[in-house]
This record gives structure tokens, C-alpha cells and sequence, in this order.
């Protein structure tokens, strides 16, 4: 070939990337234009926020891997790694290719300001912190910190930075005394900790309404049939009846949906649905020992559910959470709708506006996440949980890794702060050794801006080994973009290099 030939053959190529490029920038800006109304409905804070998820998912609607590969071929930005700057980062790439960008085109949002707004936004939502390079770290409060003032300071001493208070245990009396502490420690450690309130959402647990009642254990096989049901009016007392403990759900189901126990351990299929119980067929059991117990949960990941995910006991903590809380946590939220109806709630009264955290724990949800966002944005601060403890049985745990990924690429195009909850080195919490997977499991959590744990008995231990792994962490990753400090393995080599 003649280095002509090839040169021409270069310039073709160049040609057609050109081409293919500014083909999704002008989709780009047909989704802008088409979403002028949406824009202009969020908060005048969250515009530009609104505006980079609206580029980032007319990018994203199709499969860009053959041009990705084709522009790292070119030594150019593959468009990976640029959610909170996505349009800017295509015009980068189209002026490499040559092209001319007319300067009122220009995209105001570069890198350094997509990181920088989520960086203030997280501080805004969880408060200052010591450590710029690592999350924030919340904690969930047992019982016994309502009386332990001495436990509640050496976890802010630790690092804790918000102390997470879930509203469906214990009461207001303990609430209040475990906020007292942390306003106690705070002070005296001069270290800032704020309060998170978690709204209880609906409680769907099971109940034995039949057979097992007595001795509080029903025993089922796989390919058996049971029922489900809200009450044992009219039903045989010696049938196998699990009970619902939420009003309204079984006239929902449908033939084929799948219903779950447990934390996914027992899997059943709606063979004959009705309005006062349902027909299961039990396909899957996990479990060690084949019993059901009551108060284990239910989760219905192929069900659209008509009942609200405000209750009525959410509903009566709303003013306890506006006079003593920084943060509101919204549990079990499916729709913008459900979204729209709590900020109204906040509104009313007078009372304090408290910053919301979506907690994405449904499948629902995750299909609805766009537009839980874009409701979000009617507020100048608002942030995402990724539960991944309902989620995971909600979507199927071989999903979970994917999912949470696609989450925290459309919260940084939202510029939205993300927690990564549940599990977080949980082996370690309960039993003071960590295993393998979990500590590779931590890394990944450097991506979101805070990290949720659960209660344990080694908190202590879980922070420090935490803190270590995310500073180590920091220096690898920004988000998703891997960072290239210099490693000492390569050092050693280049300067003695075997003989």
C-alpha cells in the first residue's frame, strides 16, 4: 500500500467519525429543544443539571460500542467517563475532527464544572467532612445509641458524618435522645454530623393466617401450592395460608408474577389471582430449612402495585423529621407522582423543606429514574440511594452489578449525590473479618459521594478499614474514570530491570 493510498484511506475514515459524531451531537440538540417545557419546570438551580441528562440520554438511546472503538482507534475521547459534561465532551471531539463550533454553541459545562457542582451539592446535602477524597459516611443507629452518648462520639471521632435514623423502629422518645447525642458529640468533637430520617414506606411482611400459625413456622416444598391473602376471613383454618400485612396488594397480582419471601430465599408464581387471595405455586427455595416465618418480606418485582408509598405513618413523622432532621429519606418510591405528593407535604404548614434522598430499592423505580429525577428537580437539592438490599431481590441478584452502575452513570449526568447502601462490608461489621469479596465490593462504592453502613458490632473497625480502602481508592478513580498516579511496581522494574 502506498503511503498515499493510506493516507487517503485515513482521511476517509476520519470522514465517516465526523460524520457519525456530529450526527449525535444534532441529537443532542433536538432533545434540548424538544424538552424546553421540562427545563423550564425544575428549579432554576437544577437547569443545567436537567439540560446534561436530557444530552446524555439522547446519547445513550443507542449502541455507540463500534464508533467508541473507532474513536480510541483515532486516539480521541471515547465519550466514556464524561456523564456530567456530556455535550461539551462530543464538541471536544467533533474540533478535533475539525469541525467549527459556533461560540454561542459553546457548552458552559465542561469537566471541571460537572465535578464541581456534584462536589457542592454533596457538601451541601451531607455537610463538610474532613477527608475531601473520600464519601461521606453515614451510619444506621441501633436502639441502644438513644443511651450511649460514649458509642455516638467515637463514631464521629471515627468519621462518621451523618448518623442515619430509621423511623421504622423504635419511636420519637429514642429518635430524640439519639439526636441529642449526636448534636452532644458533634459539638464536643467540633466535627459536623447530620441527621438523616428514613420514612418507614409500607410495611409488606408476612403473616401465617393458616396452617403454621401456632407453632410460627409454615412448612412448604418447591411445586407446592398455598395460598396468599390479607386476612383468614372465609379460608380453610387448616389451609396453607401466608398473610400480607399491606392492605390492597393482592387484588394487584397477576397470572405468572413473581412473588418473593425472605430476601428472595423463597420464590412463588401467581397461578390463580382474586381480589380476597391468591394462588401460589412455590418454584424456588434457597433456604437451609424449607420454613416461612412471619415478619420476613415480601417483595412483587413483577407487579405494578396501586398502593401509596406514603403511609399514613409517614405521613404523622413528616413534622418530627422537619424540626429535627437535615435529611428525609423516601423509602420505596416508584413515580414522580409519589415524589410530588411528599414535597407538597413538606410545603404545607410552613414547616422546614427538607432535602429528599430518592431510595432506589424497586424495580419500578429503576425504570422510573429519569423521571424521579427530573421531579426531584423541582427542589434545589435532592440526592439517590441505591438500596441494594430490596433492589437486588427486586431485579435479581445476577442484575445487581449492572444496575448500580446505570444508576450512578444517570445520577452524574443529573449532577445528582448518590449513596451506596447496604452490605458495605457487612461480614466485617458482624463478625470483625472481612472476606474478599466485600472489600473489592467497598472500591467500587469510591464512585458514589457517601457510603451507607448498617449497624454491626464492629463499626469502629468498619470505618477505619473503610476510610483505608477508599483513600487507596481515590487515587486509582474519579468517579468512573480511572486516574493514572504513578505505581511503584512499574518504578521497581524500569530502574533494575531483570538482567
Amino acid at each position: 500500500m502506498s503511503f498515499l493510498h493510506f493516507c487517503t484511506i485515513m482521511k476517509n475514515a476520519l470522514i465517516d467519525l465526523h460524520a457519525a459524531v456530529e450526527r449525535i451531537y444534532q441529537g443532542q440538540k433536538n432533545a434540548e429543544l424538544q424538552s424546553v417545557k421540562i427545563i423550564a419546570s425544575v428549579h432554576p438551580q437544577q437547569r443545567q443539571s436537567i439540560t446534561n441528562l436530557i444530552h446524555y440520554l439522547a446519547l445513550r438511546r443507542e449502541n455507540l460500542r463500534p464508533l467508541q472503538d473507532a474513536l480510541h482507534d483515532a486516539g480521541l475521547s471515547s465519550l466514556a467517563s464524561a456523564e456530567s459534561h456530556i455535550l461539551r465532551q462530543v464538541q471536544a471531539v467533533l474540533e478535533r475532527l475539525g469541525a467549527k463550533i459556533p461560540k454561542k454553541e459553546i457548552s458552559g459545562g465542561d469537566a471541571a464544572t460537572g465535578a464541581s457542582q456534584i462536589r457542592h451539592r454533596a457538601v451541601s446535602l451531607f455537610g463538610p467532612k474532613e477527608d475531601p477524597n473520600i464519601p461521606h459516611l453515614m451510619v444506621t443507629f441501633e436502639t441502644g445509641m438513644a443511651d450511649d452518648y460514649a458509642a455516638v462520639k467515637a463514631l464521629i471521632k471515627a468519621g462518621m458524618n451523618i448518623a442515619r435514623i430509621n423511623s421504622a423502629h423504635d419511636g420519637p422518645k429514642a429518635w430524640k435522645q439519639m439526636i441529642s447525642n449526636v448534636h452532644r458529640a458533634s459539638k464536643a468533637t467540633g466535627r459536623s454530623c447530620k441527621i438523616y430520617l428514613d420514612l418507614a414506606g409500607p410495611k409488606i411482611r408476612t403473616t401465617l393466617l393458616g396452617k403454621g400459625r401456632k407453632k410460627g413456622r409454615l412448612k412448604l416444598r418447591e411445586n407446592e401450592r398455598f395460598l396468599l391473602a390479607e386476612s383468614d376471613a372465609a379460608l380453610d383454618k387448616k389451609a396453607k395460608v401466608v398473610g400480607c400485612t399491606l392492605p390492597g396488594v393482592v387484588k394487584d397480582l397477576q397470572v405468572g408474577n413473581r412473588i418473593l419471601f425472605d430476601d428472595g430465599l423463597f420464590e412463588a408464581l401467581v397461578e390463580i389471582p382474586g381480589d380476597q387471595f391468591a394462588t401460589l405455586r412455590m418454584t424456588r427455595i434457597s433456604a437451609a430449612k424449607p420454613r416461612l416465618k412471619p415478619e420476613k418480606g415480601i417483595n412483587f418485582p413483577d407487579t405494578e402495585l396501586t398502593v401509596r408509598c406514603l403511609t399514613d405513618y409517614d405521613k404523622s413523622v413528616i413534622p418530627f423529621a422537619q424540626q429535627y432532621a437535615d435529611i428525609l429519606g423516601f423509602s420505596f418510591v416508584r413515580s414522580a407522582t409519589d415524589v410530588a405528593e411528599l414535597q407538597v407535604l413538606l410545603r404545607q404548614n410552613g414547616g422546614k423543606t427538607l432535602p429528599i434522598v430518592l431510595k432506589i430499592e424497586t424495580f419500578e423505580a429503576v425504570q422510573n429514574l429519569p423521571a424521579l429525577m427530573l421531579q426531584g428537580m423541582a427542589e434545589p437539592l435532592f440526592g439517590v440511594m441505591i438500596a441494594r438490599g430490596d433492589l437486588a431481590v427486586e431485579i435479581g441478584f445476577e442484575r445487581l452489578s449492572e444496575i448500580q452502575e446505570e444508576i450512578l452513570w444517570l445520577c452524574e449526568a443529573a449532577q445528582v449525590p448518590v449513596i451506596w447502601a447496604t452490605q458495605v462490608l457487612e461480614t466485617l461489621n458482624k463478625s470483625g473479618i472481612a472476606t474478599r469479596s466485600e472489600v473489592s465490593d467497598a472500591v467500587r462504592a469510591a464512585q458514589a459521594e457517601c457510603v451507607m453502613l448498617n449497624k454491626g458490632k464492629y463499626l469502629l473497625m468498619v470505618l477505619a478499614t473503610l476510610k483505608d480502602i477508599l483513600q487507596r481508592s481515590a487515587g486509582h478513580h474519579a468517579k468512573k474514570r480511572y486516574l493514572f498516579r504513578p505505581l511503584k511496581i512499574a518504578e521497581r522494574f524500569l530502574d533494575a530491570p531483570p538482567v
